[in-house]
């Protein structure tokens, strides 16, 4: 349990060789992971003429995570991290690799990636249950603050680094590209984690990296994966805690994916829409920095609803159509209200049956991408019936109702 309540430094969290490890390849996997989503799109847009099918490829990662989550999320507590994480790695590369060699047709691209994805979350899992073995309380918390640090840092790298390589080397080389940084990827988890880590239910290793799953809980892998994911979405501590990480970042996020039809509906020069979609993670990454850093633990959870609340104040200005440098100041402020899941970790992280931590991550990570991917339809549906000003708008009051339908449930767990 994480017992620990005493403030930590970024400086002593980078300290601890398997949080570095993974905190390094993590990054560079989401850096990866967004110039493949790039390059796919791209490629597919240029095979097809068909806008949907690009923006379907561009989001086919994410949905699937959700039910690998429930489906096989157990395995994360049944094999040692290491293994897993570099599986991950080495399964995101193949499928690169075979997209960029093999010129699939759309239906088996879409199938390989989404294939892929189902298994993501047993290799987050994985990683941040190795995470939460070695760092206890507050140097938790700032670990999964550097995470979401790196995460929008990656994101950003990608994006801009995806167009770039489009253009210079072609999707497919593109595509080359992202396998080769998860290549690296799994090489530095194999040689910067170490064999020995095992799972909490199985036996502690002895001589190389075992390879077989440590027995937790009864019957196959799907069969246990059920059974936890409905014991841990059971548990009403745990359920609260995961859907209070979930719907804010939903809500936000479906307000941000209008971004683009409101700079051109607005008539704002070329790239304006880019150049707004980048203010909210550069607040995410301020924001983070600053209440995981020069926040005090106890004032840190308790600014957990005034800062969900901040997610949606500034979007409600959209009503009146702000101009650009307004937009984009107010997006700024948006991506600070995303720091509220930082006083929300160590909660979390005591709620969990300690044997239980992979799957738990796993299936809040899959939980996290899958309403980031429903926010959007919700409000681009909102679309068709109001302008797009005011459906950003209503995605504002959206997340301050949440901030307030919030506080009684998380008073009482």
């Amino acid at each position: 349990m994480a017992t620990r309540t005493d403030r930590a430094t970024y400086r002593e969290v980078l300290a601890q060789p398997a949080f570095r490890t993974l905190f390094l390849t993590r990054t560079l996997g989401i850096a990866a992971d967004t110039l493949r989503m790039v390059a796919l799109s791209t490629l597919v847009f240029a095979s097809t003429g068909s806008p949907l099918l690009a923006a379907v490829t561009f989001g086919i990662g994410f949905v699937p995570q959700a039910i690998g989550a429930v489906g096989f999320g157990a395995l994360a507590d049944r094999y040692p991290a290491r293994a897993l994480v570099v599986g991950g790695f080495l399964v995101e590369a193949a499928a690169a690799g075979v997209i960029a060699f093999g010129h699939p047709p759309v239906a088996a691209t879409l199938a390989l990636v989404g294939g892929v994805a189902l298994f993501t979350p047993v290799a987050t899992g994985a990683g941040n249950r190795l995470i939460a073995e070695v760092l206890e309380g507050d140097a938790y918390v700032l670990g999964r603050s550097l995470a979401t640090v790196a995460s929008s840092a990656a994101q950003l790298l990608g994006l801009a680094a995806g167009a770039a390589a489009v253009a210079v080397l072609s999707p497919q080389g593109a595509l080359y590209v992202t396998a080769a940084c998860h290549l690296v990827a799994a090489a530095w988890s194999w040689h910067g984690l170490r064999p020995a880590t095992a799972a909490p239910g199985g036996p502690a290793p002895v001589g190389p990296a075992p390879v077989g799953p440590a027995p937790v809980g009864s019957g196959g892998a799907r069969a246990t994966s059920w059974a936890g994911a409905r014991a841990l979405l059971g548990d009403r501590r745990v359920r609260v805690l995961m859907l209070a990480q979930w719907l804010p970042p939903a809500v936000g996020t479906g307000g941000e994916a209008l971004l683009i039809p409101y700079a051109e509906v607005r008539h704002f020069p070329t790239g304006s829409g880019g150049l707004l979609l980048a203010c909210s993670p550069i607040g995410m990454m301020i924001g983070d920095i600053v209440v995981a850093r020069l926040v005090a633990p106890p004032v840190r959870e308790r600014l957990v609803l005034p800062l969900v609340a901040l997610l949606g104040v500034p979007l409600l200005v959209f009503a009146i159509e702000p101009p650009l440098p307004l937009a984009a100041a107010l997006l700024l402020l948006t991506g600070g209200g995303y720091a509220a899941s930082l006083g929300l970790q160590r909660r979390f992280l005591d709620a969990v049956p300690e044997d239980r931590r992979g799957q738990a991550f796993g299936l809040l990570s899959a939980g996290l991408m899958t309403f980031q991917g429903l926010g959007p339809a919700l409000f681009g549906l909102i679309t068709q019936t109001t302008t797009v000003a005011l459906a950003i708008s209503i995605a504002g009051a959206t997340a301050v109702l949440l901030a307030i339908a919030l506080r009684r449930p998380l008073h009482s767990v």
